[in-house]
């Protein structure tokens, strides 16, 4: 018998696909796909954020909301 894991319902967020280098029309256009790119990023380094620090809060041990 096999035990099938758990799905998680938190996953950690991944990063967006960077753009081809060569994908830039180079016609100035607003957004860029590589402006795009970059608030992408950013969406994802506060997700990444918030999921660690549910990680940490949700982890055994944790003794209550964290502080910065």
């Amino acid at each position: 018998m096999t035990c099938a894991a758990a799905p998680d319902h938190d996953p950690m967020p991944e990063p967006p696909e960077a753009p081809d280098i060569n994908a830039c029309c180079g016609s100035g256009c607003d957004p860029c796909i590589f402006d795009s790119h970059d608030m992408a990023m950013d969406a994802y380094r506060q997700a990444l954020r918030a999921w660690r620090a549910r990680q940490e809060q949700n982890s055994p041990g944790a003794t209550g909301p964290l502080t910065a």
